[in-house]
């Protein structure tokens, strides 16, 4: 059973200057993927962090779409937030999908220089998604751009000790 929300990770949410947020979302299930950005941009919104969305057909083309605009954009973001979700069917589908998204964003963490967040829902059905996207667990959109802000300000912190 899932938790009611982090709602200790609105606390402490640090400021940034002139952050760029490129959000990856899925075109699959888009009633509750755009609900899902609404509330990151909100977030970014209050927070004065520039944001663009970049959409994908579906859930596993996500890592593909991250690694591609890291390798040829002309404007590097400083963090990625990957935003789908995944509903449980009657077949193995479901499973699949959900290792593929799960371990290509955990493979692009350890490649890339800079966070990307993973705010793909992998739920049993639509009514867990919709509980997400501002019902009783919270607003996973609003969660992943805050944890994304936490995340720019620590490798902001930790590339500065580099230098």
């Amino acid at each position: 059973m899932a938790t009611k929300g982090n709602t200790s990770l609105n606390k402490g949410i640090p400021t940034l200057k002139d952050a760029f947020v490129v959000i990856v979302k899925t075109e699959w299930n888009a009633h509750i993927v755009n609900k899902l950005e609404a509330g990151a941009k909100k977030i970014f919104k209050e927070q004065g962090i520039r944001v663009t969305s970049i959409v994908v057909p579906g859930a596993v083309e996500i890592p593909f779409a991250v690694k591609n605009y890291y390798a040829y954009s002309k404007t590097p973001p400083d963090a990625y937030i990957t935003l789908g979700t995944v509903i449980r069917g009657d077949t193995p589908h479901f499973d699949y999908v959900c290792k593929l998204v799960t371990d290509g964003v955990l493979q692009l963490n350890l490649a890339l220089d800079v966070p990307v967040i993973f705010g793909v829902l992998t739920v049993d059905n639509e009514q867990q998604a919709i509980e997400r996207i501002g019902g009783q667990h919270g607003h996973k959109g609003e969660e992943a751009a805050i944890t994304a802000i936490k995340m720019m300000a620590l490798n902001r912190k930790l590339m500065n000790r580099k230098s």
